[in-house]
């Protein structure tokens, strides 16, 4: 049975890297909605962060793409901000399968120093801004997203049901 798993958080959390590794575990296929965001939605703000239309607009092109995965049986893992509880609620009308929810949960201020040692880093008041927004509200399981990467993606993979995990030869 397919399902999609949704991994959320502020910048910096781990989301992209937890993301990569955990479809990797299940045998699924990766969406970044910040990548949908970059190449095909013209940007709108609300106030200091993106509107929620720019995210709905992401999230039928994930869905789209998703879908097909979806069709073959494939799980599918979404990561991104989703500091809209509109957008969460969105996608998850989008697609009818089963879904699961997990909000990566760090300080700020290891959001900032591993913002600072990225390639492409972000200005540190753009860190603190999206961390406000993204904390604003939980949804879904909070994971401790301080621990190794190790230790997380297996605490998320452990909180799948088993019958919807592959089995690892």
């Amino acid at each position: 049975m397919a399902y999609y798993v949704l991994i959320r958080g502020p910048m910096g959390s781990g989301k992209s890297t937890v993301s990569e590794r955990l479809a990797e575990e299940i045998d699924g296929e990766r969406i970044s909605i910040d990548q949908i965001l970059d190449e095909k939605v013209v940007e709108e703000w609300e106030g200091e962060v993106m509107s929620q239309r720019n995210f709905i607009e992401a999230n039928g092109f994930g869905a789209e793409i998703a879908s097909r995965i979806l069709g073959k049986g494939t799980p599918v893992v979404f990561d991104g901000n989703f500091y809209w509880r509109s957008q969460i609620e969105d996608l998850i009308c989008r697609l009818n399968h089963p879904h699961f929810i997990f909000t990566l949960k760090v300080p700020l201020s290891v959001c900032i120093e591993r913002n600072g040692s990225r390639t492409k880093a972000y200005g540190e008041e753009d860190v603190k801004i999206v961390f406000r927004k993204s904390t604003e509200f939980d949804y879904g399981i909070n994971i401790d997203a301080t621990k190794s990467l190790d230790a997380v993606v297996a605490e998320i993979a452990s909180r799948l049901p088993r019958d919807l995990r592959k089995a690892k030869p």
